[in-house]
């Protein structure tokens, strides 16, 4: 089994929405921006009458025996606030252990470069040992996991070295658990549920906003899941024989597909994006554009005609925001024509379509 063949599509599942065009931190869409996948912490969603999802349901067949074992990893963002601040008295070098004398600001000019307070994120994997179906069905299992708070400062110098800024990262404490079990479904077959759960204390959530809400919540949320010795049922085109099984299927907040290599029936993605069974990048695709609804050519080119302000800005914006700038910067003539379009999966026509 090889999760590599499905990380490309699970990172594209992870990182739609994160920042989208004009991808500039000012820009009100990611100022205010829709997280697909959150689960925000057990208190606050109960606190809005559970309008704010703190689990999230897969479940799924499988086909299998007694020696059937089944793999999964876990991937969500670990958001996190990005402050900027401005030195009141700028300097050459920080001293080890000393309190910097800063404001927050907005935005800080330093360089070619427009830094503003926003929201970034960090990938989180949890990634357990396999576990046998069998014993699945009589002894489930529930395990839990934390990440704890960190905060880091880094500088931001001017071109001959004088620090006149800083960048303080500060992330929120995040628990959660994963809850697994199964049931037999038919004599070789298993129906199988994973939940998983934000259950960070979060204390007075009814006075917290969404933002600090936000801070405490796993995003992005979806689950890679394999199988040794067995194989997944389809639940999008299940065989005739599984269709009632399939149909008791329960899944919240998610959407389990067979990927990989067509035809191969060891591995699936719970996503909390619809969609279809063995989905695929595009090969013409130079990189991720954070919007897997929209065309590549199409961003590409307004992402082209920014104005050198914009793009300043855009380059501040965090790593990922610079680095699909300069891919684009420096795309050649010969795969932007890539972009264009492509054929694919040509048929002849029959009879009665003529």
């Amino acid at each position: 089994m090889n999760f590599d063949l499905v990380e490309k599509i699970a990172t594209a599942v992870l990182y739609e929405g994160y920042i989208l065009y004009p991808y500039r931190p000012s820009s009100v869409k990611n100022q205010q921006r829709f997280n697909f996948g959150a689960l925000y912490p057990e208190s606050y969603s109960l606190t809005g009458g559970g309008t704010d999802a703190w689990t999230m349901q897969t479940e799924c067949l499988i086909v299998g025996t007694d020696v059937t074992t089944l793999e999964l990893k876990i991937r969500f963002l670990h958001l996190l606030t990005r402050e900027v601040g401005e030195l009141a008295n700028p300097q050459h070098e920080l001293q080890d252990g000393g309190e910097l004398d800063y404001s927050p600001v907005a935005t800080l000019e330093v360089g070619d470069r427009i830094y503003q307070t926003w929201q970034e994120a960090v990938d989180r994997e949890i990634s357990p040992a396999s576990f046998n179906l069998s014993e699945l069905v009589t002894q489930p299992q529930r395990l839990t996991f934390t990440f704890p708070a960190k905060e880091e400062i880094e500088p931001l110098r001017e071109a001959d070295g004088q620090v006149v800024g800083v960048l303080v990262r500060k992330q929120q404490t995040i628990e959660g658990a994963i809850e697994l079990s199964a049931e037999r479904a038919g004599e070789q077959s298993f129906k199988v549920t994973i939940r998983v759960l934000n259950v960070t204390p979060f204390e007075n959530a009814e006075t917290k906003s969404r933002d600090e809400a936000l801070m405490h919540t796993l995003a992005s949320t979806h689950t890679i899941l394999g199988v040794n010795e067995g194989e997944f049922v389809s639940l999008l085109d299940p065989p005739e024989t599984y269709r009632e099984i399939i149909a008791s299927c329960r899944n919240t907040g998610t959407w389990p597909v067979l990927v990989g290599v067509e035809g191969e029936r060891n591995m699936m993605l719970s996503s909390p994006i619809i969609l279809y069974d063995y989905p695929q990048i595009a090969p013409e695709s130079a990189g991720d554009l954070f919007d897997g609804t929209e065309i590549d050519e199409i961003l590409t080119l307004r992402i082209m005609t920014l104005t050198d302000e914009e793009k300043r800005e855009m380059r501040g914006a965090d790593e990922r925001a610079r680095q699909m700038l300069e891919r684009t910067e420096t795309l050649p003539a010969e795969q932007l024509m890539k972009l264009h379009g492509a054929m694919r999966a040509l048929r002849p026509m029959k009879e009665e379509e003529l």
